[in-house]
């Protein structure tokens, strides 16, 4: 995890210390996601200024180092993230020609950017990433997010000055920021528990939407930028509708087990420490297992666990640990040690944000950090393999009302949608009941 942050000032009213001071400053709020390493680069003629906090994770040498140009001088990157197949596009870019100095995933990005444009090296890029690109030949700045928002990105206009950071405490130490909360937003958070994309809890500032990308256009200074979708997950599953997988069952098993082995493969790439978050549940055991499996040595998994039994998942991620022969660490959490985080909250998190969850998150990512600095979890699976018990609810009901006719599905599924305007209760009626029958 790193932290990027800077801003485009089109009035060019600060002059070289002064851009340096301020974005300085900015990246200096991200410091607890990059404690190894920082560096910021500015253009007092193009009135852009980027910072960048490191944390180590490939090439742990000067050669890693950001803000980081292009070999051939046009483009300027900040970034954060993995690409997890940058050996496998070294590669094939030093056969075009490239060569690199280092070995780190950023200088692979910027030269697939030379080397295709910034749209074609997107859709090579397997991994999660929020970068900010300055093109030095156009003068335009990109900000691009990866598919599926693993790496977050905050970006908005203060008058003649567009911020962007990988939090929204960088953007607050400009001093041209604003921080008016967006009403709007508290509705959606009392409504999603949440502030979803694009909107923040202020006022002119946003968040960039998964898998889209952004240019800052000099020709429209102070207007909000569209962000342009380079990939849409519609697309895929529509894709995979039209192009089903034709095999039998033993062959799609072995199929899906390819694929998870190798995703975790590349994700165990790293020049430092690595080890897994573990609850015992399904999703993680499954990665702990596939990484395991791969390993040479034990694997390091941690879990945090509670004395209060209805809550306490360590004595399965024990047993799972024990299974599989890991190097596992469990720390007991006090209800004392656990609410004296609530406190820390707001500063972690920005704007609201009512997931119980981010306690212990927060606790267990603060053990393993004690002993590792990259950690796996199974964080996904259940959005991905259908494991919440809604599903199982949904099939349910679909069992018991599909011999309705289709006609008569559209009806009442358009009906329950008047539940909605009775609040919450009518809102979870119409999920349950509109869904199943709009399934097929």
């Amino acid at each position: 995890m790193c932290g990027i942050t800077g801003y485009l000032d089109i009035s060019r009213r600060t002059g070289h210390d002064e851009l340096q001071a301020t974005v300085a400053r900015m990246a200096e709020t991200l410091r607890h996601r990059g404690p190894d390493d920082k560096g910021v680069w500015v253009d007092p003629g193009s009135g852009i200024a980027l910072g960048h906090r490191r944390l180590s994770i490939i090439d742990l040498s000067p050669e890693g180092h950001q803000p980081m140009h292009s070999a051939c001088g046009r483009y300027v990157i900040v970034f954060n993230g993995e690409i997890y197949n940058f050996k496998a596009l070294r590669q094939e870019l030093s056969g075009l020609g490239h060569n690199f100095r280092g070995h780190s995933d950023t200088e692979v990005m910027l030269a697939a950017i030379s080397q295709w444009g910034l749209e074609r090296a997107l859709s090579r890029f397997n991994g999660m990433f929020a970068f900010a690109l300055w093109d030095r030949q156009e003068q335009a700045l990109y900000l691009t997010r990866d598919r599926l928002g693993e790496k977050p990105l905050y970006y908005g206009w203060m008058g003649k000055t567009f911020l962007f950071g990988s939090e929204l405490k960088a953007l607050r130490a400009h001093p041209d920021f604003k921080g008016e909360i967006n009403r709007d937003a508290l509705a959606l958070y009392l409504r999603h528990n949440y502030i979803p994309a694009p909107y923040s809890i202020y006022k002119g500032t946003y968040k960039l939407s998964p898998g889209t990308m952004l240019a800052i256009n000099r020709a429209s200074p102070e207007s909000v930028p569209t962000p342009v979708p380079y990939w849409c997950a519609r697309d895929v599953v529509q894709q995979g509708v039209s192009d089903p997988f034709t095999g039998v069952e033993e062959e799609a098993v072995a199929h899906l087990d390819a694929l998870l082995r190798e995703a975790i493969k590349l994700r165990m790439e790293a020049d430092v420490p690595l080890g897994a978050f573990l609850s015992g549940g399904v999703d993680s055991s499954t990665v702990v297992a596939l990484m395991q499996i791969q390993s040479k040595r034990p694997v390091k998994t941690f879990t945090i666990g509670f004395e209060e039994e209805g809550y306490n998942e360590a004595v399965y991620a024990k047993a799972v640990a024990q299974h599989l022969g890991t190097e596992h660490t469990e720390l007991y959490v006090t209800p004392e040690e656990a609410m004296a985080v609530i406190p820390r909250l707001p500063a972690l998190y920005d704007e609201p944000f009512a997931d119980s969850s981010q306690i212990p998150t927060f606790l267990v990512s603060e053990l393993t950090r004690r002993y590792v600095i990259v950690s796996l979890s199974g964080d996904g699976g259940d959005e991905l393999f259908a494991g919440y018990d809604r599903y199982f609810l949904g099939q349910s009901i679909w069992q018991k009302v599909r011999w309705v006719p289709k006609i008569l599905q559209n009806v009442v599924a358009k009906g329950l949608g008047l539940f909605q305007k009775q609040g919450c209760c009518g809102n979870k009626l119409r999920i349950l009941l509109a869904s199943p029958l709009n399934a097929l």
